[in-house]
């Protein structure tokens, strides 16, 4: 962590010293939204979009940050540029935050006052890669938890925001469930949604099923599984499924910034399909890997080793 440095409100600042106040609204109100982009050979990878989704959270939420898009989009290839001597080549996590700032309250508490604070970060994904290297060839254990998501007619869950403890409460019972597994959340008619910053998607017959984009967040990584499919002639369908249509699948994934996709290969303790990765599923992997330039499960197990030995 030495030498890197975060953009904060205009500035770059050491990383150890970007901290907002006890005060700010993001931490009484989880009032704040954020975006996490990643790069592929260093280079971001559809920051555009990723940008134009913080921007509609923003609107969203009614926060008004003091940047244009463009300004935001040159302030974050500055961020990287900044970094680079200290990334040694490593692909990182862009992370975007902004924040409403201080409530009028703690005015002349708080140094920064009580203006939106936006900040630009970027971490190695090293530290990523301990929990999800061996899923690309092992696959993830998906379980349906008591907590379900929250509709959108309460907190719309397609602007990207901080207020989502329904998320941390659904890891927690599905590690009670069995350790290592990951939570898949229903709505409240029992339809899939979402996993806890993923999406999911399920195979059979040669089509790809993956649930409408209603209360869930309509992920930047889940459009280009999408988009990849169709250049691959693999019919895609955004529709309702049920746990009973997961449990007949050839095949499921998740897709999600820092890992792309992962293959699920239990649901509920029960194998999905023939409990391997599937053809669909390596089919897009390879061709994401293609289109980035990066063999994606190869450079997890690679940085899976790092991790040994590195010092964030």
């Amino acid at each position: 962590m030495a030498n890197r440095v975060v953009y904060f409100n205009g500035e770059f600042i050491p990383e150890l010293e970007a901290r907002i106040s006890i005060f700010d609204c993001a931490l009484m109100f989880g009032d704040m939204v954020f975006e996490v982009t990643r790069t592929f050979n260093l280079k971001p990878f559809r920051l555009r979009e990723h940008l134009d989704r913080l921007f509609a959270s923003m609107h969203y939420a009614e926060i008004e940050c003091g940047l244009t898009i463009e300004e935001m989009e040159a302030a974050t290839h500055t961020t990287i540029e900044r970094n680079l001597p200290a990334l040694d080549g490593l692909d990182v996590q862009i992370m975007h935050d902004v924040t409403r700032g201080a409530l009028p309250f703690y005015t002349g508490i708080v140094k920064e006052g009580t203006a939106p604070i936006v900040s630009i970060n970027v971490f190695p994904l090293v530290r990523h890669a301990r929990s999800i290297a061996e899923k690309y060839e092992n696959g993830a254990h998906l379980v349906i938890t008591p907590q379900q998501s929250v509709p959108s007619r309460y907190i719309d869950p397609k602007a990207k925001n901080r207020s989502r403890i329904y998320y941390k409460l659904a890891e927690l019972q599905a590690t009670r469930m069995e350790q290592g597994a990951m939570p898949l959340l229903t709505d409240e008619h029992g339809f899939i949604t979402e996993g806890s910053g993923s999406n999911f998607f399920v195979a059979r017959h040669g089509e790809i099923l993956t649930p409408k984009p209603n209360d869930i967040l309509r992920g930047v990584s889940r459009h280009a599984c999408i988009e990849l499919a169709g250049k691959l002639g693999i019919p895609v369908m955004e529709t309702d499924i049920e746990p009973y249509d997961v449990r007949e699948a050839d095949e499921a994934w998740i897709t999600s910034t820092p890992f792309s996709m992962i293959p699920v290969t239990r649901f509920n303790f029960q194998a999905v399909g023939d409990g391997k990765p599937g053809s669909i599923y390596r089919r897009l992997l390879t061709a994401w890997g293609d289109e980035v330039g990066v063999d994606i499960a190869g450079q997890a197990r690679e940085y899976e080793a790092l991790a040994r030995t590195w010092h964030p």
